[in-house]
């Protein structure tokens, strides 16, 4: 039987391309503001398009990053795209607003330092070795981003006790942001595979693949 994805309808996702891109890779979806469907879900994918502020409050209102942390405390696996990985770390600064996230990583989101914004198209990333987000995919795929903020410094390095989040690393402008993390049972993009083409769908596949 297909792996049941919920897609986390929060009113700030770009979900019918999600949506598709998740059926296209074998997963049966719901689009859901639920939070039992949500939690139950064999996944869970949080999407997010806009600013950091406006996502967290539309999160906040169906108690989302409860239902996040609920996941992960049972080792469920969530997936974050674009402002859905954003929110999963500790806060977002955006034109002078500081608003807190779910914290399930230490770090800011910002503005990124580069002579045009927003950051635009497609671009290569830098991931390591041994990944299981980018397995079988060209190194030097693209894929695409639309945004004008991220996180440009990693802060966590993990403990004793747990494997180190594997950080894939992009570049725009001169300046270096975090493209993607693996962290157990939480992976995020901060570009949008759904819109990557074949390489964005194989990376989506793999995620489905080891629910």
């Amino acid at each position: 039987m297909s792996a049941h994805v919920a897609l986390l309808d929060y009113g700030a996702g770009n979900l019918r391309s999600a949506q598709r891109a998740l059926e296209h890779v074998g997963a049966r979806v719901s689009v859901t503001a639920e939070a039992e469907v949500a939690t139950q879900a064999d996944g869970l994918v949080v999407p997010g398009v806009g600013a950091f502020s406006y996502c967290m409050e539309g999160l906040r209102s169906i108690y989302g990053p409860r239902i996040i942390g609920q996941r992960l405390a049972g080792g469920r696996p969530v997936l974050g795209i674009c402002v859905g990985h954003q929110i999963l770390f500790e806060r977002g600064v955006e034109h002078g607003v500081d608003t807190p996230g779910c914290g399930q990583w230490p770090g800011v989101v910002e503005q990124l330092q580069a002579p045009v914004l927003p950051h635009v198209g497609w671009n290569t990333v830098q991931r390591p070795q041994d990944s299981a987000m980018f397995a079988g995919i060209d190194p030097q795929e693209r894929f695409y981003f639309v945004h004008s903020f991220g996180v440009r410094t990693w802060e966590f390095e993990g403990d004793d006790l747990t494997e180190p989040p594997a950080v894939t690393w992009a570049e725009h402008g001169g300046d270096r942001f975090v493209a993607a993390v693996e962290n157990g049972p939480l992976w995020a993009t901060q570009f949008h595979p759904e819109k990557s083409g074949e390489a964005g769908l194989r990376l989506l596949r793999n995620w489905v693949e080891q629910l």
